[in-house]
């Protein structure tokens, strides 16, 4: 298998762990799991913000790249059972409420660039960022 990125093999071995038949749902889940720059891009939005928030409210303690809840070992089975219910009923209500609108920003209305003219991108800049120079071995490039 001749390959540029991560996906093709990640795709093949989770249609393989499950019998061979997924969702694109799922598969997109097993992508997620390898995109260091979604990992990244999400730890901003944990530290600059939801980190934020919940450590002004005392809520969280952060311990260098840990965040801790400072009552956790005071908690019983059964109120942490009520508690994971009541974040769980918190998301079902703000998904009902929102629907497909919490991710429009994420849609900014670009067209997907596909594979092929990527590729092309790439080729034509040696396989490194215009901008900054880093080489795709060192980094996720993109095409914007």
């Amino acid at each position: 298998m001749r390959m540029s990125h991560i996906y093709q093999p990640v795709m093949l071995r989770y249609l393989l762990l499950k019998t061979g038949e997924s969702t694109d749902a799922e598969i997109a889940s097993q992508l997620l799991q390898f995109d260091e720059g979604q990992i990244e891009y999400y730890q901003q939005i944990t530290n600059r913000m939801v980190g934020k928030v919940l450590q002004n409210r005392g809520v969280v303690v952060k311990k260098g790249s840990s965040y801790v809840l400072p009552m956790f070992d005071e908690l019983s089975n059964v109120q942490i059972a009520e508690l994971v219910q009541l974040c769980e009923q918190k998301l079902d209500s703000y998904i009902k409420k929102r629907g497909s609108k919490i991710w429009q920003h994420r849609k900014s209305g670009r067209m997907p660039i596909s594979g092929t003219i990527r590729y092309e991108v790439f080729k034509r800049a040696k396989f490194h960022c215009e901008l900054c120079g880093v080489s795709a071995e060192e980094r996720a490039l993109e095409v914007c």
